[in-house]
C-alpha cells in the first residue's frame, strides 16, 4: 500500500515536472541525470513513464522525447492564438516583403525595397516570431508612422531564410552541446544534439548547419559541418568572417581541373585575325603587390590628338560560357579583397598566369583604342581584339615618383618611358577637368591601409591616399568603360550597364540642411539636385570643420551603384553610359560584355544570340551586384575587426581626433589613422548633455559646452571587442 501510494506521489510529481513552462522534452536518460537516479535503479522511473503514457498524460515526440500532452495542447492552443491574432493583423494591416535585420539589444528591422523613400519597420521582440537575421519575411505594418517615429510591425512569415550556416564558437556539456554565434545579431545559440559535433573541442571556431530553425520556446538546432580552428590561430579571425558570409574559400575539384588543362603559352594560331600591336609600347600600373595585372595602357601624341589604348586581358578566350569556370566565376561574381588575403573570382592558374598581362610575354586582349582631343573628348574610337606585349611592369609609387619628379633614380631606371609618363599624365588631368565640367562627383575619403605582422597581428593602420598615378590609371579606365557603354547603347544590343540612381530625395534633403546650417549656398531644381551641384557643395566644404561629416552625409544620403541591363546613367560621375569593361579576372560583368562584344565583332550576334542574352542578362546583373554587396561588407567587417584589434592594444593611451558623427547616445571620433570610436554620452559626467536632432549637436545643460561635427577633441581609449569591432572612447578633461 506504502510502495502504491509511494509510486502516485511521484507519478504526480514526474508529470508536474514536464508541466512546467521551463521544461524541455527529454528522453528517460536524461530525466534520471536529472532527477539525480543512479543508473542501477531507473526501472521505477521507466515504469511511471508507461503508466503516464497508458493514460494519455505524456506523450513521446518525434526525436524520442517525453513531453506533457496538456502543455502540448496549451502550447497549440497558444500557438493557434499568436495564429489569429497575426491573421486578424494581417487582415488590417498594410503587408510587405522585406528583409529581416535584427539588432543585438533583441529586436529588429525589416528593409522594404517597395517603400521607396519610406523609413525601416521597426520590429518589437514580440512580432519577430521565428525570423532569424537576413531572412526575407512578410511583414504587416500594426502602427503607422508618428510624430518622428517609425512605423512598427510583426513578422507573418518567413518567406526564405537568409542563412543556412552559422560560424560560431563551440561550448561542450554532457552528452550534448551548443554554439554561440559570432554574429551578436544572431540572438540565440544552436542546440547541438550528440553525434553532431565532429568531436570539436570546447572554445573550437566551427561552421555549423541549421536543421531546425526553432520556436519561441525551442532553440534552434543545427550539426556541425567543418571545424575552422581554434583560437588565437593566424588568419582564423578572417577566416570566420569570410565564412559567415558564406565566401567559397576553395575552388571546386572540376573548376580547378578545367584550369588545369588550359595552356600557359600562346602560338601563332591563337593570333588568328587579331590585330598585332605587340610593338605598341605599353605598360602595367598597379600597386606593388598586385598579381592579377588585367589592364594595360599605351599612349602617343600627334599634334593635339591623344591615341589613347586601354587593352584588357581577353579573359573570356579562356572562361567559356557555362562551363564549369564560368559558373564558379558567376557564384563568386567578384574577387574579395580581405586585409589579410584575396579570394579570387577565378583560380590562381588563371588571374595570375596566362590571363595576367606579365611584361614581355605575348597575350591575348580587348583593346579600346581611343582617339581623344586637347578638351579630352573622344572623337574617333575602335575596340578590337587583339595580341599585345607589355613593356614594363610599373608600380603607382614609381610613376608618381617619375611624374613628381621625386627621385632621378627611378626616372634613370625608367627613361625611355618617361616621355609617355608624363603625356599620360597631362591627358589625365585634360579628363579630370572635363569630368568635373560636367558635375561628376568626386568623394575624396582616404582608405584605411592596414599592415599586419607574420602572425596576422595588425601593428600599423595608417590613411592611404591616392596619387597622381592612380588617377591617372582611374581615369583612362572611366574614359574606356564609357566610350564601351555608349556605343553598345547605341547599338541597341543586349548588354550589361554600371548604373547610379538620383539621390533618395528625404536624405538628400536632410543632408542638405545641414549643409545650409554650415553656411553653404544649396541650389536644388524642384525635387532633384544636379551631380555638379553635388561637386560645388563639396568644394566650398574644403577646408571647413565639418568637410569630413557632411561629405559622408552626401555620400550616405546617394544609393548604390549596381549592374543592370538597362543603360540609365550614372548619377556619381555624371555620366549618360557607363559600364564595366576593365576587369574581367575580378568583375564577372566585365568578362560578361567581353563575350557580348566580341560575338558582334566576329558578326555572329544573331537573332538567337540576342535572345540568349535578353534571356541571361537580367538575372547575371542581379547576381553580380549581390556579390559585390557581399564583397563590400566582408572586406569592412575585417577592416573594423582588425581596428579594433589594433586599439586594444593602446588601452590607456590619448590620440587627437575629429568628432565624425553625433547621436543621442555619444560622440562618434575619428583619428588621424581613420580609426573611429565611440564617445557614450553616459561617460561624460561633467554635465548632463541632451542631443539637438535639427542641427546634430550635443549641447550641456549648466556648462553650456557644445559638441559638433568637424570639432576636434583629445580621446583616451577606454577599451575595444574585437568580437563587436567596436572601440570606445572617453573624452580628455581640459586643464
Amino acid at each position: 500500500m506504502k510502495k502504491n501510494q509511494q509510486m502516485k506521489k511521484r507519478k504526480k510529481m514526474l508529470y508536474e515536472l514536464m508541466c512546467c513552462k521551463e521544461y524541455q522534452p527529454m528522453r528517460a536518460k536524461e530525466l534520471a541525470i536529472l532527477l539525480q537516479i543512479p543508473s542501477g535503479k531507473r526501472e521505477e522511473l521507466h515504469k511511471i513513464l508507461d503508466l503516464l503514457l497508458e493514460e494519455g498524460k505524456i506523450s513521446i515526440n518525434k526525436r524520442g522525447r517525453y513531453e506533457a500532452v496538456r502543455k502540448i495542447e496549451k502550447k497549440k492552443e497558444r500557438v493557434k492564438e499568436q495564429e489569429t491574432q497575426r491573421e486578424e493583423i494581417f487582415r488590417k494591416g498594410h503587408c510587405y516583403t522585406g528583409t529581416f535585420i535584427s539588432h543585438p539589444r533583441g529586436f529588429g528591422f525589416v528593409q522594404v525595397e517597395e517603400m521607396e523613400g519610406a523609413r525601416d519597420i521597426f520590429i518589437p521582440e514580440e512580432g519577430i516570431g521565428t525570423a532569424f537575421h537576413g531572412d526575407k519575411v512578410q511583414v504587416v505594418v500594426t502602427k503607422e508612422e508618428k510624430d518622428n517615429k517609425r512605423c512598427e510591425g510583426t513578422i507573418a512569415k518567413v518567406l526564405e531564410r537568409g542563412m543556412g550556416e552559422i560560424v560560431g564558437t563551440y561550448e561542450k556539456s554532457s552528452g550534448f552541446g551548443f554554439v554561440v554565434p559570432d554574429n551578436q545579431r544572431l540572438l540565440r545559440d544552436i542546440f547541438i544534439p550528440q553525434g553532431k559535433s565532429m568531436n570539436a573541442e570546447k572554445r573550437d571556431k566551427v561552421l555549423v548547419k541549421i536543421q531546425d530553425f526553432g520556436s519561441r520556446n525551442k532553440s534552434p538546432e543545427g550539426k556541425i559541418v567543418e571545424i575552422l580552428g581554434k583560437p588565437g590561430e593566424k588568419g582564423l579571425d578572417v577566416l570566420c568572417v569570410a565564412k559567415s558570409h558564406d565566401l567559397p574559400m576553395e575552388f571546386p575539384e572540376k573548376v580547378l581541373n578545367q584550369a588545369e588543362r588550359i595552356k600557359e603559352t600562346l602560338n601563332e594560331g591563337d593570333f588568328y585575325q587579331r590585330l598585332d600591336l605587340r610593338d605598341v609600347v605599353m605598360v602595367t600600373i598597379d600597386g606593388e603587390d598586385a598579381k592579377d595585372l588585367d589592364d594595360a595602357v599605351s599612349l602617343t601624341k600627334r599634334g593635339n590628338l591623344y591615341e589613347l589604348g586601354v587593352h584588357i586581358a581577353d579573359v573570356s578566350n579562356y572562361v567559356q560560357y557555362s562551363s564549369a569556370l564560368d559558373k564558379e566565376a558567376l557564384k563568386r561574381g567578384t574577387s574579395v579583397y580581405l586585409v589579410d588575403r584575396v579570394i579570387p573570382m577565378l583560380p590562381k592558374k588563371l588571374s595570375n598566369g596566362i590571363c595576367s598581362l606579365n611584361a614581355g610575354e605575348d597575350r591575348l586582349a580587348l583593346s579600346c583604342l581611343m582617339t581623344i582631343d586637347e578638351k579630352g573628348k573622344v572623337i574617333a574610337h575602335k575596340i578590337a581584339e587583339t595580341v599585345i606585349r607589355v613593356n614594363e611592369r610599373m608600380s603607382y609609387t614609381d610613376v608618381k615618383k617619375i611624374l613628381l619628379k621625386e627621385d632621378e633614380t627611378v626616372t634613370e631606371r625608367y627613361k625611355d618611358l618617361v616621355p609617355m609618363f608624363f603625356q599620360m599624365g597631362e591627358l589625365s588631368q585634360i579628363l579630370r577637368k572635363r569630368r568635373k565640367k560636367r558635375g561628376s562627383i568626386d568623394f575624396d575619403f582616404p582608405e584605411s591601409k592596414i599592415l599586419l605582422d607574420d602572425m596576422g597581428k595588425p601593428v600599423e593602420i595608417y590613411a592611404y591616399e591616392h596619387n597622381v598615378a592612380t588617377e591617372l590609371i582611374e581615369d583612362f579606365m572611366l574614359t574606356a568603360n564609357e566610350t564601351v557603354a555608349e556605343e553598345y547603347a547605341l547599338l541597341g544590343l543586349p548588354f550589361l550597364y554600371r548604373t547610379h540612381e538620383n539621390p533618395d530625395g528625404e536624405k538628400i534633403e536632410a543632408a542638405l540642411s545641414l549643409v545650409h546650417q554650415a553656411g553653404v549656398k544649396v541650389k536644388k531644381a524642384k525635387e532633384n539636385i544636379a551631380p555638379k551641384e553635388i561637386q560645388k557643395i563639396l568644394k566650398e566644404l574644403q577646408g571647413m570643420d565639418c568637410e569630413p561629416f557632411l561629405s559622408r552625409l552626401i555620400l550616405r544620403s546617394m544609393k548604390q551603384a549596381k549592374y543592370t541591363v538597362d543603360c540609365t546613367g550614372h548619377f556619381g560621375l555624371a555620366a549618360k553610359y557607363y559600364c564595366h569593361f576593365t576587369s574581367p579576372i575580378r568583375r564577372y560583368p566585365d568578362l560578361q560584355i567581353h563575350r557580348i562584344i566580341k560575338e558582334n565583332l566576329r558578326g555572329k550576334m544573331s537573332e538567337a544570340k540576342i535572345r540568349h542574352y535578353d534571356q541571361i542578362l537580367e538575372e547575371v546583373a542581379r547576381q553580380s551586384s549581390a556579390m559585390e554587396r557581399r564583397a563590400e561588407e566582408v572586406e569592412r567587417e575585417t577592416v573594423k575587426m582588425k581596428k579594433a584589434e589594433f586599439m586594444k592594444q593602446h588601452v590607456g593611451e590619448t590620440f587627437e581626433g575629429v568628432i565624425s558623427g553625433v547621436t543621442e547616445w555619444g560622440l562618434y571620433v575619428e583619428l588621424e589613422n581613420t580609426v573611429e570610436g565611440l564617445v557614450h554620452v553616459n561617460t561624460m559626467t561633467d554635465d548632463y548633455y541632451t542631443y539637438d536632432r535639427e542641427q546634430y549637436l550635443l549641447k550641456g545643460d549648466m556648462t553650456k559646452k557644445v559638441y559638433a561635427m568637424g570639432q576636434k577633441v583629445k580621446v583616451r581609449v577606454e577599451g575595444a571587442d574585437i568580437q563587436t569591432k567596436s572601440i570606445d572612447f572617453s573624452l580628455e578633461r581640459e586643464e
